[in-house]
C-alpha cells in the first residue's frame, strides 16, 4: 500500500474544507447531511471522517479556517478591508454562498448551541484582538482619531461588520455599500 505524504493529506483536508464550506452555506448545518457532504466532496464518509472526527468537527474546522483568514486580513489591512472583501465576493457571486453562509451558520449556532458557543469564544476573541491591535498600531502611527477609545472603535467596526453581513444575508442589494464603507473608515481616522 503506497504511503500518503503529509502534503497530500493536507491538500485533501483543504479540498474537504472547501467543499464542506459550500455545502454548509447552501444547506445550513442540519441540511448538510453526511450524504450531501459526500456528494459535495466526492469522497466517502470514511474518507471525510478520516480527517475530521464528525460533522460538528468538520463545521468547526470550516469556521475556524474562515476566522483565521479573517484574523490575517484584519492584522494586515484592518476590519474594513474584511468588509470590502466580503462585499466584493457577494457582488461577484451574487449570493451568500461560501464564507458568508458559514458566518451566518456560526451566528445561528452561537444562539442555539451553548457547547458550540463555548468553543467559538476563543476564535471570536482572536478577531477582536486583531482588530484592537490593528487600531492601536494605527493610533500609534497617528492615523487614528484620538478622541475615542480603541475599544469603542473596535466595537464600532464590529457592529458595522455585523450590519454588513446581515444586509447581504437578507438579499438586499449592495448598492452604494462601498461608499458606506468609505464613511465607516473615515469615522475612525484622524480628521
Amino acid at each position: 500500500m503506497p504511503r500518503v505524504s503529509q502534503d497530500q493529506l493536507e491538500a485533501r483536508r483543504h479540498e474537504i474544507l472547501a467543499a464542506a464550506r459550500g455545502c454548509f452555506a447552501r444547506y445550513g448545518y442540519e441540511g448538510a447531511t453526511v450524504r450531501r457532504l459526500e456528494e459535495a466532496t466526492g469522497l466517502s464518509r470514511g474518507a471525510i471522517f478520516h480527517h475530521f472526527r464528525d460533522k460538528d468537527s468538520l463545521f468547526l474546522a470550516v469556521a475556524e479556517d474562515d476566522a483565521a483568514a479573517m484574523v490575517e486580513t484584519v492584522a494586515r489591512n484592518g476590519l474594513v478591508q474584511v468588509m470590502r472583501d466580503l462585499l466584493e465576493r457577494a457582488g461577484a457571486s451574487g449570493d451568500t454562498a461560501g464564507w458568508l453562509g458559514t458566518q451566518l451558520e456560526v451566528s445561528r449556532r452561537l444562539r442555539t448551541d451553548p457547547e458550540f458557543a463555548k468553543r467559538w469564544t476563543e476564535r471570536a476573541a482572536a478577531v477582536e484582538a486583531a482588530t484592537r491591535d490593528r487600531l492601536q498600531r494605527q493610533r500609534d502611527a497617528g492615523v487614528l482619531r484620538e478622541d475615542v477609545q480603541v475599544d469603542v472603535l473596535t466595537q464600532f467596526l464590529e457592529l458595522a461588520y455585523d450590519g454588513l453581513v446581515l444586509h447581504l444575508a437578507t438579499g438586499r442589494p449592495a448598492g452604494e455599500l462601498s461608499r458606506v464603507l468609505d464613511v465607516v473608515e473615515e469615522a475612525v481616522r484622524r480628521p
